[in-house]
């Protein structure tokens, strides 16, 4: 899909799992190639770290780590570099190895499970070799999304775009001197607004269980998953943070729902903050 005016182009295309939006303002004769660049970098992420699929550089880890190291993209090393530095800062309440129960619960497709191994097992190496220390497996559902709409914004801005806005399935980030007019979602009543503002030269990543809540086994669960107790997050409560990265923005979510009191202190060391949402739009904290 394609909109354009005599400034602005905008377009939107199925990539990571969602819908992704692109919005570019700037001189006309630009706009389509900075466009274009975002879309593609969105896509390598999605190929470079996509969980579905057996070809990525994620599986290829989740197969070999375990028994060998494995050079991936800078790209890839970037992400698993940030998620580890979260996991530490949080102790633990971001997790990229959780995708053992998410598995469990049909939310990831069915692959050998290993359990023994966490974050701390994951290990950088130089020249972007990575092995993990136990057989462990990693999702970065948490986490990639969001850097895959910092990958587009910086596309735009290489390639000439003078503002914009990247919007993958409501992990968003604005550049330049437009500011974007954004609005939340009450979590209980999804069609209905719940807090409004706007954002200009910022990122926004928000995370609730209002569409991946479902029943399995006879128990109701999420994406959201507790690290500490592998539980599942199904409460009718939305988390959206705004931090300079969507990077950040998209893994922070996680921190404020299972950080508890020490998720303050991790939003300040990235410069983020905090909006949480319950059913009918009843702010909770920010």
């Amino acid at each position: 899909m394609t909109s354009c005016s005599n400034d602005s182009v905008r377009r939107c295309r199925p990539l990571l799992g969602t819908f992704v939006e692109v919005t570019a303002w700037g001189e006309p004769a630009r706009l389509d190639r900075a466009v274009d660049a975002a879309f593609a970098a969105v896509t390598r992420v999605q190929t470079l770290m996509s969980f579905h699929d057996p070809a990525s550089e994620l599986s290829c880890l989740n197969r070999e780590a375990a028994c060998r190291a494995v050079t991936v993209d800078a790209w890839t090393s970037h992400v698993l570099a940030t998620a580890k530095e979260i996991a530490g800062a949080s102790d633990g309440a971001f997790d990229p190895t959780v995708a053992p129960v998410l598995q469990r619960w049909g939310l990831l497709p069915d692959l050998p499970l290993r359990k023994p191994g966490g974050w701390r097992d994951l290990e950088l190496l130089s020249g972007h070799q990575v092995r993990f220390g136990r057989p462990l497996t990693l999702d970065l559902g948490g986490i990639a999304k969001g850097f895959a709409v910092d990958c587009a914004v910086a596309a735009l801005q290489a390639n000439g775009a003078e503002s914009g806005l990247v919007n993958a399935g409501g992990d968003l980030r604005a550049f330049g001197p437009r500011a974007q007019p954004v609005q939340l979602r009450d979590p209980g009543s999804p069609g209905r607004l719940a807090h409004g503002f706007r954002l200009q030269n910022a990122a926004l990543a928000t995370s609730a269980p209002t569409f991946s809540r479902s029943e399995g086994g006879g128990i109701v669960v999420s994406h959201l998953v507790d690290p500490a107790t592998g539980s599942a997050f199904v409460a009718h409560v939305s988390v959206s943070v705004r931090a300079p990265t969507c990077l950040l923005a998209d893994a922070l979510t996680k921190v404020v729902f299972f950080g508890g009191p020490g998720a303050e202190s991790v939003l300040a060391r990235y410069d983020a903050e905090a909006f949480v949402l319950a059913a009918e739009a009843m702010p909770l904290a920010a």
